[in-house]
């Protein structure tokens, strides 16, 4: 009888120690599916980033464009100023078209708004001036180079 005690008390379940293979691998999981979110919410915050920037340059343009309509405000009111939404920069030697060359040129060139970047002025006699600034948002949408979304600006001014 005494033989048959000692070999049940060898066989006695243990308590468990440590973490299983398949806890740990759990815990990998979950930690993994938090890290790519965090990435996924910090690519998007970049992406917005960008855009608001991008905003912020088309309203920068577009107060550049009236304060050069104020310093030549006699050609501004006679509507020497207007023209259609236009990506290409106007041709000619007068002081109304190098100053609405800079502009277009400036809006494409030296801005992260892109060679799609372009602009209408509007100045109907003795009234209020608008200037209108479009350029191509699709980063802030992920969908890059397609030409999705156009967002524009509008600036309303007495001059």
């Amino acid at each position: 009888m005494q033989a048959h005690k000692l070999n049940r008390s060898c066989h006695a379940p243990r308590a468990q120690r440590g973490a299983s293979l398949l806890e740990v691998m759990i815990a990998v999981l979950i930690m993994g599916i938090g890290l790519l979110g965090i990435a996924a919410m910090q690519t998007t915050a970049l992406r917005n980033n960008q855009s608001s920037m991008e905003r912020s340059q088309a309203v920068i343009q577009a107060y550049s464009i009236l304060e050069a309509m104020r310093a030549n405000r006699e050609e501004a009111v006679n509507g020497g100023y207007d023209m259609a939404l236009t990506c290409a920069p106007p041709a000619g030697a007068s002081l109304v078209n190098k100053d609405q060359q800079r502009w277009i040129s400036d809006m494409q060139d030296n801005l992260t708004l892109g060679a799609g970047a372009c602009g209408a002025i509007s100045c109907p006699a003795n009234s209020a001036c608008t200037i209108t600034v479009q350029w191509d948002d699709s980063r802030a949408t992920g969908l890059e180079g397609q030409g999705i979304n156009t967002e524009s600006i509008s600036v309303t001014t007495l001059i």
